[in-house]
């Protein structure tokens, strides 16, 4: 049997857990699987471009575990009333191939990204930063807040996106959070000016350039999380050049990421070096370095082992019947058999006139 989490499971399971720990509990888990960086059988994802979007897979395994996610990327979806991201996932077990885990990772997904933006920010972003610009209002945002507010002990977050009404949600949806400070601004410029730490999620699939170098001040730490596939950017090329450069896999980010807007020998640093303590982050306390982040399927492998454990610790989900009963493994005819075979031809009657 596999373990189906569905969106209201999901839910569910992180509202029992708590927001907070949470992304504490994920936090740790990336941290010790990107510190087994080489034990991982690793490739960019492949994906399927389209005029309005991308639809995208995205493999990870180690010895034990197979891990793959299902997502898009529709910025146009917004406009017709429905999610510009969705994503669902796998975990299997890598000797037998069954899979163990069936899950939602639209959710998920929004709270992996924070937590790997955490990861990053606590060894490239100064210790003492406490005020963050988020710029980009919309699904992702709430969750970005929180984890560094709750992780990093930002207490003031300065808010701005063209969309006024997500601005409005992200306001009101942070009001739950009294400790923290959320500050509107009328710009992009205005948000960004004296903030320690840089957040731009947005969702446009063009090449924007959301920061330019006259708003980076020394000693800033960007998190550019929204320019996440070819042809996306976030950062003008000059605000590249005025740093330290950290992603996670250089092959698909090279492809993906604001990066791709350098040459091929532009130097950037992977994470797991990073963290491992093979290379610095950052070196300087007005040094500016950038998290250019696009996702890799290493996070979400995290993301559904930290799920599964907690499924199983909380009787979360159901299970469903996603493989066929071993019974007699060569007879999967038997399960259609009986129903599949044709009705008795009746005979034909002969009539005598």
């Amino acid at each position: 049997m596999t373990r189906f989490l569905d969106v209201p499971a999901t839910s569910r399971l992180v509202a029992s857990v708590g927001v907070p720990r949470f992304i504490d509990e994920l936090v740790s888990t990336l941290r010790a699987d990107f510190l087994r960086w080489a034990e991982f059988d690793k490739s960019p994802r492949v994906a399927c471009h389209s005029r309005d979007g991308v639809i995208e897979l995205m493999p990870v395994a180690d010895a034990k575990l197979f891990a793959f996610k299902y997502v898009n990327g529709h910025p146009v979806n917004a406009q017709r009333g429905i999610h510009t991201v969705m994503a669902f996932g796998a975990l299997a077990d890598v000797d037998t191939g069954y899979p163990l885990l069936l899950a939602e990772l639209t959710l998920t997904t929004a709270l992996r990204t924070a937590a790997t933006s955490v990861l990053a920010a606590k060894v490239l972003a100064r210790p003492d930063s406490k005020t963050m610009a988020l710029i980009g209002n919309g699904a992702q945002s709430e969750f970005q807040a929180i984890a560094f507010h709750t992780q990093l002990g930002i207490d003031e977050i300065r808010v701005f996106d063209v969309d006024s009404h997500a601005t409005d949600k992200l306001v009101r949806n942070l009001s739950a959070w009294p400790a923290l400070r959320v500050v509107r601004a009328t710009s992009t410029a205005e948000a960004v000016r004296g903030a320690d730490i840089v957040t731009t999620v947005t969702a446009d699939k063009a090449y924007a350039t959301i920061l330019m170098p006259d708003m980076i001040e020394p000693g800033m730490h960007l998190n550019a999380v929204g320019g996440d596939c070819p042809g996306k950017t976030e950062l003008h090329a000059d605000v590249l050049r005025m740093g330290r450069v950290v992603v996670e896999y250089e092959p698909q980010t090279r492809i993906e990421g604001d990066i791709q807007q350098m040459p091929a020998d532009f130097p950037v640093v992977e994470l797991w070096r990073v963290l491992k303590g093979e290379a610095a982050g950052r070196e300087s306390a007005s040094q500016v370095t950038i998290f250019d982040s696009v996702g890799f399927a290493l996070e979400d492998y995290s993301a559904l082992r930290y799920l599964y454990a907690l499924a199983m610790q909380y009787a979360a989900g159901t299970e469903i019947s996603l493989i066929p009963p071993a019974t007699d493994p060569k007879n999967l005819f038997a399960l259609i058999g009986t129903q599949s075979a044709p009705a008795p031809q009746q005979p034909e009657i002969e009539l005598v006139h």
